[in-house]
C-alpha cells in the first residue's frame, strides 16, 4: 500500500486485504458505520466509500496510517476535534496511526451525524 487503499473490487476484499493493525482499525470502524445508520457500500476512487444522499464517508488505509474522512466532515470537528479540515468544501479526515484510539461508539456518533447531514443538506457532491 502507498498513498491509497489496496486494489478491491468489493468492501469486503478491501477489508481481506488488509493486515494487522490497519485491517483491525477498518474493521472496526466499517461495523460502527454500518451499525448507526443504513449506508451502501462501495468501493470509489481505491475507497471503501459509504454512500447515504451521495458520498459520506470513506475509509482508506494506506501504509502507515487509517484515514476517515466524512464529506462534511468540517461540520463535525464539535464530536470529534481531531478531524482536519480537508480541500475548499466541507471535507474532513480523521488520521489515525498505529496506537491511536478511536472509539466504536464514537465512529458511531459520526456516522449517525454525517447520514443526517446527507439527508438535510443533500448530495454534498453535487455543486450548484
Amino acid at each position: 500500500m502507498a498513498m491509497m487503499g489496496p486494489a478491491a473490487e468489493s468492501p469486503d476484499a478491501y477489508i481481506a486485504a488488509l493486515s494487522g493493525w490497519q485491517r483491525t482499525c477498518a474493521e472496526t470502524m466499517r461495523a460502527a458505520i454500518m451499525a448507526a445508520a443504513p449506508f451502501d457500500e462501495t468501493i470509489k476512487w481505491t475507497n471503501l466509500v459509504f454512500m447515504a444522499n451521495g458520498p459520506c464517508i470513506l475509509i482508506r488505509a494506506e501504509e502507515h496510517r487509517v484515514l476517515l474522512g466524512f464529506w462534511r466532515g468540517k461540520r463535525l470537528r464539535e464530536i470529534e476535534p481531531r478531524i482536519k479540515a480537508s480541500g475548499k468544501y466541507e471535507l474532513g479526515n480523521l488520521v489515525l496511526a498505529e496506537g491511536d484510539v478511536v472509539t466504536t461508539e464514537a465512529v458511531a456518533t459520526l456516522a449517525a451525524e454525517a447520514f443526517r447531514l446527507n439527508a438535510e443538506l443533500g448530495n454534498p457532491a453535487a455543486r450548484s
